[in-house]
């Protein structure tokens, strides 16, 4: 599987994955997901976004029985140039560990399913974990369809270049009904694992800091490079610099993470002054308030350029179920519990209400969004072993 995943969406100059949402690359990730359930002989059904969903057993009678499935899954989408691991080692672990539990006789007392979100990393869009954002209702189906990619390409667009029909898209409660336990698997995005002294390949997830991206539009004039005087130039550059700076002060301030990774130059001539610049601002911390104050002494410094700050998207803090986690710890064996800044559907889902659990794969070189990131086919081994006894304890005939 991992094979034949390894060359879709990859780019021959830097060996980074390219896979964006409702492109050519999305569409043959789908069909190898299509393909890999139906050689299991899962059943396999799409939501109201287009998430893909595959099961073992009848979700809808076991739930009309009392009995709530448990899934598991992760996305298959990318970063611009991100890495091989981040998404896909969870779908692939998810097929794998249903395997492993099919070779051992296991037959599961509640249906298993696995899941395929769709444009989880929100690199053409903007806003990440679309697909889990608008079947919980986080983002509403209107907002969705209107959003646009840096070609000016609508996702109501991009969804009927797909085949598909805009005007389904929507809150799922239905989809949603179907889900009693929902484990995702994935790489670390960090060294916490990696700089542990004992030997840890796995650890499960405790909680995801509060996050959000913010559109920063600055305005200015444009104007010839080589002839305008600098006292006469209105330079979008300038303020949006300002900005760039600001953000990385106000998180060392007040202990956070901040950057501002995608800009938008207007019109882009090298011999042309900018007349608007479009950033966007991700900011992170363990603190809510602590992202919000970054947030505001930003805002501060962009409006003395006339710059708009507009939110795009905002997750609060996401814990996970604390008894569950406390459940996987134990059954695996006393495994560390971590938390990570980077955000997942899983986290979506819990501030939903699911009854939520991570597993985090250790990552050797703490690099992700990136060629670099990496884990060992040992630890992905270890991360297959621990998502089957994670599922076959929750799907059991003895599960609670």
């Amino acid at each position: 599987m991992w094979s034949d995943l390894a060359p879709v969406g990859r780019s021959a100059d830097t060996g980074g994955y390219r896979r964006y949402a409702w492109t050519r690359e999305d569409h043959d990730l789908r069909e190898w997901f299509a393909a890999e359930c139906g050689r299991r002989g899962l059943d396999l059904a799409t939501d109201r976004m287009g998430n893909q969903w595959a099961w073992w057993g009848d979700p809808d009678a076991a739930v009309a029985a009392g009995e709530l499935p448990v899934v598991t899954g992760s996305h298959l989408d990318s970063v611009p140039d991100g890495g091989a691991f981040d998404g896909p080692l969870g779908v692939v672990s998810a097929l794998a560990a249903l395997d492993a539990l099919r070779d051992k006789g296991f037959r599961p007392a509640r249906p298993l399913g696995v899941v395929n979100f769709v444009d989880e990393e929100g690199a053409r869009f903007g806003v990440a974990c679309a697909g889990s954002r608008v079947i919980t209702g986080a983002m509403s189906a209107d907002r969705a369809r209107s959003l646009t990619d840096a070609e000016g390409t609508t996702m109501a667009d991009a969804w009927r270049a797909a085949g598909r029909d805009p005007d389904t898209m929507g809150e799922d409660p239905e989809t949603l009904a179907r889900i009693g336990t929902f484990v995702e698997l994935h790489v670390e995005q960090g060294r916490l694992l990696a700089d542990l002294d004992d030997d840890t390949p796995v650890a499960v997830g405790s909680d995801i800091w509060p996050h959000g991206r913010w559109r920063i539009d600055t305005p200015g004039e444009a104007n010839h490079a080589g002839t305008t005087r600098l006292p006469d130039r209105r330079d979008a550059m300038l303020g949006h610099a300002a900005t760039v700076i600001a953000a990385r002060r106000a998180a060392q301030q007040h202990g956070c993470v901040a950057t501002i990774g995608k800009v938008r130059v207007t019109p882009g001539g090298v011999n042309a002054i900018p007349s608007e610049v479009t950033g966007w601002l991700d900011a992170r911390g363990a603190d809510a308030e602590a992202v919000r104050r970054v947030v505001a002494e930003v805002s501060e410094v962009a409006a003395e350029f006339d710059a708009v700050v507009t939110e795009e998207s905002w997750t609060p803090t996401t814990a996970f179920d604390p008894g569950l986690a406390r459940r996987i710890a134990t059954r695996l064996g006393g495994i560390p519990v971590i938390g990570t800044g980077a955000g997942h559907d899983a986290g979506i889902l819990a501030n939903h209400g699911v009854r939520t659990a991570m597993l985090f794969v250790r990552n050797p070189t703490g690099v992700s969004h990136s060629p670099a990131e990496w884990a060992e086919a040992d630890d992905c081994h270890a991360g297959v072993a621990a998502l089957a006894t994670v599922l076959e304890d929750l799907a059991g005939p003895s599960a609670g």
